[in-house]
């Protein structure tokens, strides 16, 4: 049985304004848009775990999340609602059985465009919903406790005249009759108030229409001030013309305020736009006005969120959140009243405004106080959430830790030689490094290093040692990097693997980007001063002045990370942790789309996409001179869609589009040369789209047997659209035989790749099991752990089987991703055949009926054992792009010497199983055979 627990979730946040929220009742939970789900995260939990679940159900992004208290709930439970752009309304309530921890409570497919923000009315059960179709929909929401399910019944449907999209709302009750009042706005420069005179029967009228705003309006929020409800309401809104405005509700009559615009020189061209007059309306024969209250100015660019929080002292602060890479605290001063900014958080630097081949953050999109105003959390375009937290001894804000992940599509995983990180490249254009925090015994996975930030979508990606890789994406060449002493030392300090120390002095001591640049350049920390006159630059040339601060900056921030007690922050992330790129390689006519680094690091084999033969070849490259092996494999008629060396980097695989599986083997000679052994044109009915080795090939026998005549059989899998997992072996001559004909063929002057030395001895295939998926199936990955082979036996299994020296078998786990984003493990047994250091080279082989070549009894036997599914709540909600194990445990001078094995007696083997799909999102298993 095959135990599967989620480890780490990393995933970016979707960049819309409302797509997050804080529970202010009890939970401390933060959920927020990511992709098509929903990721939850608390972060105040003391084992900065991250996040710890996704919810998933939309089939678009998700832009509006909300956490919602029903009235009546005796359990208190935790209620998310959520609107995508689907077109469906969700409710999410939480489930201690699901392994989750939610159950999908309801959905609403009454919408009939996308869902762009929630409100809710505390005290009650109205919900109202904005959509692209200029509609606000109200809806009456009942909660089933026992059943764990939810109804949204639709009670009113306003449509917007003029017709605009409304991207912002609240809601508010309205003095102490009972009525509410509602706001909208979106992509005009007004907004709407409507009133309903009951919150029983809600019937909504337009009000008041608020003018001043001189662009989008992106935020509303309403608050009462706890201690005097005689002050009315106070709305904010927030515009992309870069101003906050406060409008002030109160029943009867405005209250004059004085006119200093005409007199305040300060103002300039804003006494236009600034306006004392009261907009008035009834509601259950009462009067109320509505005035402008105060404009807050400060920020340089558009503003996306605004959100109203009560101090200790039940004063109100609130807190912006704008473009201009900045949050913004604003607080009325005692004295005056005037509304100033108090704090001001976020990045400053001489790149501000840069776009993202700089790493820019490029703004923030969510502001969202903690529920007691202590901490405040924030999401970047990066798609990284930032925490900071208030130290009242000094009265200052604090970097706290904040998670991160991709944005877009996550397209290529690979881990480390020895499993010490795992890296991750995708569609966002970045490439991310994630190792584990190990700290007073427990442990927690973070993104330690961006080493590359670039400017086409990234494709592909391997690693060629501990220290280096190689990625390509949707350009020409390929691009080499390897790890600075910067990022080494973070990695030791808290990860305390040793393994990843060793080396590092030669290492390149960091790297910096340049301006409009898409090659990191390696900066030397040697000769850098860290007082002011490394700043100093003294130059015409206004972008090298720039990259001269950058630099000075990298040197300074690299210094000082070592000595910090947390994991590095955005800020550092995106600037300060590239790796220097030290190699550029071409050959490709276009995108890259297929890489593999043999396990010894001296060969690269690449691929792009194609149409014709001519372009889909596979490229090889040597890494000491990194020059390329001429000729290329040409083989494939479309393009290559994945490729892989075996374990001895004796076989290398490949297949295509065009349906065809080709293996290729190392000549024996000559190392850097690569012969066809194998094509298989028809190996799925459907293109192929990935293949990987199994660890099963027995190297006891070419390690006691180094001359063993005896054919070497090794197995590998290939996946394909047809929804089909084919499981292949092939048997190839021994390394005798090979060399033998190869060293005649060379004295003989056959050079020719159709003059095979295998030619003599030609090599066996055969098909030895397949496994059916319900969808396509669009990875596969084979587990590096196996089985021992079983001691010597002359005794029979209860089965009658006879386990001697020369029958032996292995188990073997395969894992595999559909375009469903569902995964499966499937627990293989594999036969070997006798080892006979006798036998003839020659194999007897008969023909299959599907056209393939069967063996006698003399090769490898494999069985399906199994096949378990993961439980389609803690797996990927769209295709698995990739997976990858973890090569090896990883033991740390944190753990103790006798404990916390790879294989525990008692737990079985424990594995790490990464997976990265078409949602955004990086998930590590936990798995237990």
């Amino acid at each position: 049985m095959v135990i599967i627990a989620t480890e780490h979730i990393a995933t970016g946040g979707n960049r819309h304004a409302a797509a997050a929220d804080w529970d202010h009742d009890g939970s401390g939970l933060l959920a927020y848009g990511a992709d098509c789900n929903i990721a939850v995260w608390k972060p105040y939990d003391r084992d900065r775990k991250g996040v710890h679940s996704l919810l998933c159900g939309h089939g678009d992004n998700v832009n509006a999340v909300k956490f919602f208290k029903p009235v009546k709930s005796a359990n208190q439970k935790v209620v998310i609602l959520s609107g995508s752009s689907d077109h469906t309304f969700r409710v999410w309530i939480d489930d201690p059985q699901s392994p989750n921890g939610f159950k999908e409570a309801a959905v609403v497919e009454e919408c009939r465009s996308s869902i762009n923000a929630v409100a809710t009315l505390p005290g009650s059960n109205i919900v109202v919903s904005s959509s692209a179709d200029a509609q606000v929909r109200l809806w009456r929401f009942t909660l089933d406790e026992e059943k764990l399910s939810a109804q949204l019944k639709l009670v009113q449907t306003i449509s917007l005249k003029p017709h605009y999209f409304p991207l912002a709302l609240d809601l508010a009750p309205l003095g102490s009759e009972g009525s509410i009042v509602l706001a909208t706005a979106g992509t005009k420069s007004f907004i709407q108030v409507f009133v309903s005179p009951s919150a029983e029967n809600p019937d909504f009228k337009l009000a008041t229409l608020l003018t001043g705003h001189e662009g989008w309006i992106r935020s509303l929020a309403f608050v009462q001030k706890k201690e005097n409800t005689s002050d009315g309401l106070i709305l904010a809104s927030a515009s992309q013309d870069k101003y906050i405005r406060l409008w002030r509700i109160q029943k009867g009559e405005a209250t004059p305020t004085r006119d200093q615009v005409s007199t305040d020189p300060l103002m300039g061209v804003l006494k236009n736009s600034l306006s004392n007059k009261a907009y008035r309306f009834t509601s259950r024969d009462s009067s109320y006005s509505v005035t402008f209250e105060a404009l807050l100015i400060g920020h340089e660019d558009w503003i996306y969120t605004a959100k109203w929080h009560h101090g200790e002292d039940n004063g109100l602060r609130l807190l912006s959140a704008s473009a201009d890479n900045s949050l913004a605290v604003w607080e009325p001063d005692p004295n005056s009243g005037i509304w100033i900014c108090t704090a001001r958080l976020g990045e400053i630097n001489a790149a501000k405004g840069a776009t993202t081949a700089t790493g820019s953050s490029g703004g923030f999109w969510i502001g969202l106080w903690a529920p007691d105003g202590k901490a405040v959390a924030s999401l970047g375009r990066t798609g990284s959430w930032r925490l900071w937290q208030h130290e009242a001894d000094d009265d200052s804000w604090r970097p706290g830790v904040g998670v991160a992940g991709h944005t877009r599509s996550v397209r290529a995983l690979a881990w480390a030689r020895d499993g010490s990180y795992l890296l991750s490249t995708g569609a966002d254009q970045t490439t991310r490094l994630l190792s584990q925090w190990r700290k007073n015994g427990t442990s927690s996975w973070h993104e330690f290093s961006r080493p590359q930030v670039h400017g086409y979508d990234l494709n592909c990606l391997d690693v060629l040692s501990d220290s280096r890789f190689i990625s390509g994406a949707d350009e020409k060449p390929l691009r080499v990097f390897e790890k600075p002493k910067a990022v080494s030392d973070l990695l030791t300090g808290f990860s305390g693997l040793e393994s990843i120390k060793a080396g590092s002095q030669s290492l390149p001591a960091a790297a910096s980007i340049p301006i409009m640049g898409l090659s990191n350049k390696a900066i030397d920390t040697s000769t850098a001063d860290t007082d002011d006159e490394c700043f100093e630059y003294h130059t015409n040339d206004t972008d090298e002045a720039e990259e001269a601060v950058i630099s000075a900056a990298t040197r300074l921030t690299t210094s000082t990370m070592s000595a910090s007690q947390q994991p590095p922050v955005e800020d550092h992330l995106g600037r300060h942790l590239l790796w220097p790129e030290i190699e550029k390689l071409y050959g490709h006519g276009y995108e890259i789309c297929a890489i593999a680094c043999s396990h010894d690091g001296t060969l690269v084999a690449t691929a792009c996409r194609a149409s014709s033969i001519d372009h889909a070849v596979i490229r090889l490259y040597e890494t000491e001179g990194w020059l390329e092996l001429k000729p290329p494999l040409k083989a494939h008629g479309l393009t290559v869609t994945a490729l892989g060396f075996d374990q001895t980097d004796e076989f290398l695989i490949s297949v295509g589009r065009d349906r065809m599986c080709v293996v290729w083997r190392r000549a024996h000679l000559d190392r850097n040369q690569f012969t066809m052994l194998l094509q298989m044109e028809k190996a799925h009915t459907r293109m192929v789209l990935d293949a990987s080795w199994a660890p099963t090939t027995p190297l006891n026998v070419l390690r006691d047997f180094p001359l063993s005549r005896t054919p070497r059989q090794c197995i590998f899998a290939t996946a394909g659209r047809d929804k089909n997992v084919q499981i292949w072996s092939i048997a190839v001559p021994s390394s005798r035989n090979a060399i033998k004909t190869e060293t005649q063929q060379s004295h003989r002057g056959h050079t020719e790749g159709s003059e095979r030395a295998e030619d003599s001895y030609p090599s066996v295939m055969t098909r030895l099991a397949s496994i059916i998926a319900s969808t396509a199936v669009t990875s596969i990955a084979f587990a590096p752990y196996q089985s021992p082979f079983p001691k010597a036996s002359t005794d029979s299994d209860t089965d009658g089987t006879d386990h001697n020296d020369n029958g032996r078998q292995q188990t073997i786990h395969l894992a595999f991703g559909l375009e469903d984003g569902n995964i499966a493990i499937a627990r293989l047994s594999v036969t070997w055949p006798p080892i006979d250091d006798h036998a003839h080279p020659m194999l007897h082989t008969a023909t299959s009926g599907d056209g393939h070549t069967d063996s006698n009894s003399d090769r490898a036997m494999l069985r399906v054992e199994s096949v378990e599914y993961l439980d389609r709540r803690i797996s990927p909600s769209k295709a698995v792009n990739a997976l990858a194990w973890q090569p090896r445990h990883c033991p740390s001078k944190h753990e103790e010497k006798e404990g916390n094995r790879a294989r525990d007696s008692s737990k079985g083997l424990c594995m790490k199983l990464a997976a990265a799909s078409e949602d955004s999102a990086i998930i590590i298993y936990d798995v237990r055979i």
